[in-house]
């Protein structure tokens, strides 16, 4: 029996002038499983639709099954199906988009077009790239991509279509790339190390202000030694090779509509130890939410106020001048202002309820330090101050410019905090998991006041690294590594 089979809802689906193939009936595929025993062949499904419990999806449902490698597979399908998880996953190569599309913009700057992708290939040599990496997302036989020019180029459409759709000046394109991928290997998962594990740490080599610098992303990779791991730095473009890990380690500012939280609900879908799991990242990055479960369980924090667009609040009564604003989302703080009136505070408000219609407002407290508590599973790793950057009322200013102008810091020997600090940093992370977290607090008039709990928390070498060095790295490994121990004996 031939490697690959084409599967098809009538004969005439594939026509003579195709490729020759070997082909199968849906049918026989569904009904008479015992022709098909063969573990890892490749299958191409050709039906009519792949709509949920049609015919073609059940195809690639049993494929799975049976271990046949198939595209599209039910993930593709469910994906493509979804505007959602696709404009996400679009997200991510729009970069890409706008470079191929220059051209195109200055010729004929209002052109809407489509293209067709077959097999990952594409007619327009210059979509090439584009169109490989739209089958690395969405591994299907045939796309139909749809652009529309407003402003930007905007991928408005794709979806996957049929053989029909091959016109005969295609025929020859549509050949070409068949054999192309019939004679390609099947991206097998990696090679498997010497090493016991294989940790995937996702990181943005572009970010400028990222969770981790270079030299801590190197001394994990060190530290993957201490614990029998072999770690691999990954980016965003290596979403399709996740389940090659056991693990994985997020050093990537998070977000919910993010590439960042769509590694980690994939991660732990495929079973994998991840830190940040989706959950911590949901909690966190909100501080709508943040603030709301802080409150409900009498964690102390300044005086807060959720601001609704539309709704008078007396802000003045409530957390007084000057107040702090936050949009939801903010992180290394951007999206936080201090209105020092009633007149800032309407300017600033108005501008920040065109992205939410919830806001913080909160009350100021200026300390010299805020202190950052890193905790990971419950159990204090370091404690930093963070001194504010010079003249300035917070730890990072961000100028016009766009640069970030950081305070200094000092790193504490855990047994010289205060006693209150550390109750209130893990009585705060508790609330949001067993990840690992950075807590930020304020001491005040002999008060302790956490401000919010981030599940990215900064790990730099040269900063919160600075006492315990890399055993710092290997403690957080080595509960990755219990975790995956701990998946497998359950």
């Amino acid at each position: 029996m031939s490697s690959h089979i084409i599967i098809v809802e009538n004969p005439k689906d594939w026509p003579a002038s195709f490729p020759e193939a070997n082909i199968v009936m849906a049918r026989d595929y569904l009904l008479d499983p015992g022709k098909h025993k063969t573990k890892g062949i490749r299958i191409i499904n050709f039906c009519r639709g792949y709509r949920y419990l049609s015919t073609g999806y059940y195809c690639s449902l049993l494929a799975e099954a049976r271990r046949h490698k198939i595209i599209p597979s039910v993930r593709t399908i469910t994906d493509i199906s979804s505007k959602a998880i696709y404009s996400l996953n679009i997200e991510d190569i729009d970069e890409i988009i706008q470079k191929v599309l220059r051209k195109r913009t200055k010729s004929a700057p209002t052109e809407n077009f489509e293209v067709l992708v077959c097999f990952g290939q594409s007619e327009d040599k210059e979509l090439q790239e584009l169109a490989r990496q739209l089958f690395e997302l969405f591994p299907a036989p045939l796309l139909k991509v749809e652009f529309k020019h407003h402003h930007r180029w905007l991928l408005t459409s794709l979806r996957t279509v049929q053989t029909n759709v091959i016109k005969p000046d295609q025929l020859e394109f549509f050949t070409s790339s068949y054999h192309t991928y019939i004679s390609s290997r099947w991206r097998q998962r990696k090679a498997r190390s010497q090493a016991r594990y294989d940790i995937a740490i996702l990181h943005d080599p572009k970010e400028k202000l990222p969770p981790s610098n270079s030299g801590a992303l190197k001394r994990f990779i060190e530290a993957g030694k201490k614990v029998d791991a072999e770690v691999e730095l990954i980016t965003r473009k290596d979403f399709n090779r996740l389940a090659e890990y056991d693990a994985l380690l997020i050093r990537e500012t998070t977000n919910i509509n993010h590439h960042t939280y769509r590694f980690a609900t994939k991660a732990e879908t495929e079973g994998m130890a991840v830190i940040d799991d989706p959950d911590s990242i949901v909690r966190c990055t909100n501080k709508v939410y943040l603030a709301e479960l802080l409150t409900t369980h009498k964690i102390p924090t300044p005086r807060t106020v959720i601001l609704r667009k539309g709704e008078k609040v007396d802000i003045e009564a409530m957390v007084g001048f000057p107040a702090v604003l936050k949009i939801p989302d903010g992180s290394f703080s951007r999206g936080v202002f201090k209105a020092q009136s009633i007149k800032e505070y309407s300017e600033i408000t108005e501008r920040l309820f065109r992205e939410s219609d919830l806001i913080l407002a909160q009350e100021y407290l200026y300390t010299d330090f805020d202190w950052r508590i890193g905790i990971l599973n419950n159990k204090v790793l370091f404690a930093c101050k963070y001194l504010m950057s010079p003249s300035h009322w917070q730890i990072v200013k961000h100028d016009s410019k766009g640069r970030a102008i950081e305070g200094g810091f000092v790193n504490l020997p855990l047994d010289e905090v205060p006693e209150n600090i550390i109750q209130a940093a893990t009585g705060a992370a508790a609330l949001i998991g067993n990840g690992f977290y950075g807590v930020d607090l304020k001491e005040r008039n002999g008060k302790v006041y956490v401000i919010e709990v981030n599940d990215n928390p900064n790990l730099d070498s040269g900063v919160e690294d600075k006492l315990l060095g890399n055993e710092i790295y290997r403690i957080i490994l080595e509960e990755l590594v219990r975790r995956v121990e701990s998946r497998r004996v359950n």
